[in-house]
């Protein structure tokens, strides 16, 4: 069979897929680009058969999904991509309307963890347009992710600015995990899964020696710059999920569950070595 991949066209991303690409065959491999929400979609009606999808995903329907093991889009701290601009401290987000970005269900979903249980901050929510950004006039605060992020951080403009992987770290002392890479359990015990899931852990363990490179022929150094770009994924982007990373998401949710946007914290079911 050809394997269906979904691959998110976030900087995030663009290590791991480029080293699978240069190292490893992958004409049997059709890649499916898109953001995250779109790809959660996309797998959960089966137009694809696997890709790094928003970890609130699983929690959503874990009867319909496998995890591949050791793999993840996650931070031990500040992940630099997923930031809350505000005109205002977060402390005095109470009864403000927050626009959110429509990529990502997780980081809506740890924004409101945050807001809720660490601030003591009721808010009310609205899904921002596409085009927004943190130059609006709107006074709201607003939530972006991925590249869109990473863009606006660089002209905050006398905003405060907040990291949630930095914000989740220093109150729970655990890494956070954006995205697990997810299949549809109709395909969880095919070889070509079992073969892309030891090639990817493969490529995770290349990818630090592979990072110059990487980033002397990819799209983000036009905008990001060579030094930035480095550090974002050195510093801020891992790609591991040992035992710490496991605890952070089953906190993650347990969290998403006492506030009722998951009904249960669901076992994680790997597919099978």
């Amino acid at each position: 069979m050809k394997l269906r991949i979904g691959e998110i066209e976030y900087a995030n991303c663009t290590p791991l897929f480029h080293v699978l690409r240069e190292q490893f065959p992958c004409s049997g491999y059709e890649f499916i680009t898109g953001v995250p929400a779109a790809l959660n979609r996309r797998l959960l009606a089966g137009d694809i058969d696997v890709c790094p999808s928003s970890s609130i995903e699983y929690a959503y329907h874990p009867e319909r999904y496998s995890i591949l093991p050791q793999l993840s889009i996650s931070s031990d701290g500040a992940v630099a991509s997923v930031l809350l601009f505000s005109r205002q401290p977060v402390e005095a987000l109470d009864g403000c309307k927050v626009l959110l970005s429509s990529e990502s269900a997780t980081s809506v979903n740890l924004l409101k963890i945050l807001l809720y249980q660490r601030y003591g901050c009721s808010c009310t929510f609205e899904v921002a347009q596409a085009s927004a950004s943190v130059a609006d006039d709107d006074s709201s605060p607003l939530l972006l992710i991925g590249d869109s992020a990473l863009r606006a951080s660089l002209c905050k403009k006398n905003l405060f600015v907040y990291d949630l992987g930095e914000l989740w770290h220093s109150w729970t002392g655990l890494p956070f995990v954006f995205a697990l890479w997810l299949c549809r359990n109709e395909v969880a015990e095919v070889a070509e899964i079992k073969t892309l899931s030891r090639q990817l852990i493969q490529a995770k363990e290349l990818v630090p020696e592979c990072l110059g490179q990487v980033a002397r022929c990819t799209e983000e150094l036009k905008w990001l710059g060579y030094d930035r770009l480095m550090v974002y994924w050195r510093e801020n982007i891992s790609y591991h999920l040992g035992e710490r990373e496991q605890a952070g998401l089953m906190l993650y949710y347990a969290k998403c569950a006492e506030i009722g946007l998951i009904k249960d914290a669901p076992a994680l079911h790997f597919i099978s070595s």
